[in-house]
């Protein structure tokens, strides 16, 4: 089985806020996005590189994955954020409104220039129009690019569509997003939740997610990651079925079956490799939070 990265709550932290920079080495995130786009002034764009550049180099948030959003290519900040964030020791670099497999090469391709390791991922921003009719060829587009984020903000905006509960405007493009991601063996991250007083819409929409197959959520607010942990992480009944799971395929596998019933359900293959799959999570999910 391929190595399990818990990704359950991913927070965005704007790169011009030093407090919040500091801050976020004690929230129980599984994974940071250190801003420099939507987050940050154009006055404030170099500032701003500086710092998360600083803050990855620090090493100071535990296990946490870290990655750094550049500005788009097109910008007057974008290839220098990329060659910065090359050097910075992050774990990945997440690029907005990747609409092609040549835009994953061009970024690739400065990684490579600015002697980017080869374990830096590229994350990619899957939130255009174009880009989510393109995702397929996207998410096989180079070894390098291993997670996807939806960002439905700007889908909304592009589709001139509307926010609404259960996100019923969204649901093709949050679907085409899953089928590449899965397709190519991609980790893929719902989008954001506008709303931070609305604790119950916030958790509606991620148990939503979770039925959808999405490994996790992007978040704007600290407030949002215990809720979203609770919901992403498998539950206390899960886990103990997928004990029983795991165990009673072994003991029929020593008897030379292949086919086994656990409390009145059929048990095949699949359901053993979901069931380590979950153990798996939760022994991650708990290395994580004792770092």
């Amino acid at each position: 089985m391929p190595v399990v990265r818990p990704r359950r709550s991913v927070l965005y932290m704007p790169g011009a806020n030093t407090r919040a920079l500091e801050k976020a080495r004690t929230l129980p995130a599984d994974a940071l996005i250190f801003d420099l786009e939507d987050a940050v002034a154009p006055d404030a764009k170099e500032a701003a590189r500086a710092n998360v550049v600083a803050a990855a180099k620090s090493r100071g948030y535990g296990k946490r994955e870290i990655a750094i959003r550049c500005n788009g290519l097109g910008t007057a900040w974008g290839k220098e954020d990329v060659a910065a964030i090359a050097g910075s020791g992050a774990d990945a670099i997440l690029v907005p409104k990747v609409e092609s497999a040549a835009d994953v090469a061009a970024i690739v391709s400065l990684l490579d220039a600015a002697g980017a390791p080869a374990s830096m991922a590229v994350w990619a921003m899957m939130e255009t129009p174009k880009g989510i009719l393109r995702a397929e060829e996207v998410a096989g587009a180079h070894r390098r690019l291993t997670l996807f984020v939806m960002g439905t903000n700007d889908l909304v905006k592009d589709m001139r569509a509307r926010h609404t509960p259960m996100r019923l405007p969204m649901i093709t493009a949050l679907g085409l997003g899953m089928l590449a991601a899965r397709a190519h063996g991609l980790t893929i991250l719902d989008g954001v939740y506008n709303d931070i007083q609305d604790t119950d819409g916030f958790k509606d929409v991620c148990r939503q997610g979770l039925e959808m197959g999405f490994d996790g959520k992007t978040l704007i607010h600290p407030s949002q990651v215990e809720p979203c942990n609770a919901i992403f992480a498998p539950s206390e009944g899960e886990l103990a079925m997928a004990g029983k799971i795991v165990t009673a395929f072994k003991a029929a596998q020593a008897e030379g079956k292949g086919v086994v019933t656990v409390d009145g359900r059929m048990i095949e293959n699949l359901h053993v490799e979901q069931a380590e799959r979950a153990l798996a999570m939760a022994a991650a999910i708990k290395e994580l939070q004792a770092a």
